[in-house]
């Protein structure tokens, strides 16, 4: 939602797909759940197509394709289904071209939600937390991502790394740089987001943290953090 929000503003025309059914991404941006008729769920599983669902946001070049809790069964029901790995990527095949860049915002997990957004991706960013665990997630998720390469997306690869909730003044969080820096050199990002309260607090006002405090420092790393994806040495060739 910040990233989004982030590249919208410097100019791009920006996609957020939500395809978590926890829908947090959604509820993030101000919308009523209860009030959408479709949502993912509907275009991954009855193919409605994927301009039908997008929203617009209250911020220009921005735009959002919604999730409800109807996502929650998606991944037994997509075990049956024809071509369950590639549903997103069909569905995106349609409107791609209308925007800079298209964000998924995955589960949790690691089932055919998350399998169907890495096939249809040409990029992963992962956002690590600045903790122990998280770096033992990481190497399940690499796992999962040189995979999904091999088998279903030839194209995919890590673009970037990003630390999460960094308190540089604690030694636990500058060891998990050190040890990001050892396995990812080229890819991870300079800007790191801090523990942030209004970082925190945005989401239940509906609003991206950008809007919600502009001046606030989880504000400022996202904007740093989209300029920094913007610079040419990392733009696709």
């Amino acid at each position: 939602m910040n990233l989004g929000a982030a590249l919208a503003v410097n100019g791009r025309r920006v996609l957020v797909i939500d395809t978590d059914p926890q829908g947090n991404t959604t509820t993030g941006f101000g919308v009523d759940k209860a009030r959408l008729t479709h949502d993912i769920y509907h275009v991954l599983m009855q193919e409605i197509p994927l301009e039908r669902i997008v929203l617009q946001t209250e911020i220009e070049n921005l735009a959002l394709a919604p999730a409800t809790i109807n996502l929650a069964g998606a991944d037994v029901e997509l075990v049956a289904a024809l071509s369950r790995e590639t549903r997103l990527r069909q569905a995106l095949a349609a409107v791609g071209d209308r925007y800079d860049f298209v964000l998924l915002d995955t589960p949790p997990s690691l089932g055919l939600l998350t399998i169907n957004a890495l096939t249809a991706a040409d990029d992963c960013l992962i956002p690590v937390q600045a903790e122990f665990y998280a770096l033992e997630g990481l190497a399940q998720l690499t796992g999962v991502i040189w995979r999904v390469r091999d088998a279903l997306n030839p194209a995919l690869h890590v673009s970037g790394v990003l630390v999460t909730m960094f308190d540089g003044r604690t030694r636990l969080a500058m060891e998990v740089i050190r040890e990001l820096e050892k396995y990812f050199p080229q890819q991870i990002f300079k800007t790191q987001i801090p523990r942030n309260v209004r970082l925190s607090e945005a989401p239940s006002y509906g609003r991206p943290a950008i809007l919600f405090d502009p001046k606030s420092r989880g504000a400022q790393a996202y904007l740093a953090l989209a300029r920094e994806m913007l610079e040419p040495a990392r733009q696709p060739a």
